[in-house]
């Protein structure tokens, strides 16, 4: 049998060399995502439009990305969300990726509390990413934030 595959954005190929997956990799990753960010009972609006954000950026399908919002994070199991998350890259692994994003999206209030990077960290575990790839993926995130910044205050963007 053959799966459906959807194309994903020139973004996904130039920073991951990725370039198709089927939309229930599309789907469980924003899952798995909402399951991380939501291990504190909710998802708050900056979350759930970072997620929404990201998901449109990498070619998600629309009626995809509809179904996060009714989506109900408390009553899943992260572990049987990742076998479905897979990409036209077969040595491609999704749980660092996914630990990226949720650090990210966790951070998309501008605020990154330690109880947010305990989840991730619980979670990475689960997925079997080491701990210091979660520091370094912590530190990229930062780095990626403070480039932005830059960015933003260089070019007076945003009334900078």
């Amino acid at each position: 049998m053959t799966t459906r595959m959807v194309p994903m954005s020139d973004l996904c190929q130039d920073l991951y060399g990725l370039s198709a997956a089927p939309p229930e990799a599309f789907l469980n990753h924003g899952k798995v995502l909402l399951v991380i960010a939501g291990a504190d009972g909710e998802v708050g609006e900056a979350e759930l439009a970072r997620l929404v954000d990201h998901q449109r950026r990498t070619g998600a399908p629309e009626e995809v990305i509809g179904q996060y919002e009714e989506f109900d994070h408390r009553g899943a199991e992260l572990m049987d969300l990742l076998p479905a998350i897979r990409t036209d890259v077969d040595t491609w692994q999704a749980a660092p990726h996914l630990v990226y994003h949720a650090i990210q999206m966790c951070g998309a209030d501008g605020v990154h509390a330690e109880s947010e990077r305990a989840q991730v960290l619980r979670a990475a575990r689960l997925m079997g990413v080491p701990g210091d790839i979660v520091l370094s993926l912590h530190a990229l995130a930062d780095m990626e934030r403070a480039v932005g910044d830059l960015r933003a205050a260089l070019f007076h963007v945003n009334g900078v």
